[in-house]
């Protein structure tokens, strides 16, 4: 059943004529076009789907559109401002943290929801809060050298 039902994402009001039991996934890929969210494996386990659901970090290849319709999303397009790369982004790269790339939406999207509550996490905080994204490249020592770095920038750029 088709229904019309309103999304925030990225701070932008979207109405989209769908079935109100889509998986958010599918609509931001497909109609938004936002593809920074993977489909890894449909069953909310390897974290490549990651958005931002009030802040938090949540898969959304299983949340359905219609009950998403007060929640604001964000998905990793957001984060940059126009050619500026966001610190955690900048880390990133700087760490050389992506291999494949899968799984770094969902590592990026979780190190954001983690510093934005907790900006000096400790290393088992880093790994907790990136423990639901499945990385098969073995790169984690280098997303926790992300982190970090991201939350040193993110605080000098504070001070």
């Amino acid at each position: 059943m088709i229904k019309e039902i309103r999304l925030n994402v990225n701070g932008k009001e979207h109405t989209l004529q769908i079935d109100p039991n889509t998986p958010l996934l599918y609509p931001l890929r497909n109609e938004l076009e936002l593809n920074g969210a993977k489909y890894g494996c449909g069953l909310e386990q390897c974290g490549s789907c990651m958005v931002l659901l009030d802040g938090q970090a949540e898969p959304s290849c299983m949340r359905t559109c219609g009950s998403l319709e007060e929640v604001e999303i964000q998905t990793i397009e957001s984060l940059a401002d126009g050619e500026n790369l966001h610190p955690i982004q900048q880390a990133f790269i700087e760490t050389q943290a992506a291999q494949c790339g899968y799984c770094v939406n969902g590592m990026v999207i979780s190190a954001k929801a983690l510093l934005d509550q907790n900006p000096d996490p400790t290393d088992e905080e880093i790994k907790e809060a990136l423990q639901r994204v499945l990385c098969r490249c073995g790169t984690h020592s280098r997303f926790i050298k992300a982190v970090k770095l991201s939350s040193e920038k993110m605080n000098s750029s504070t001070l």
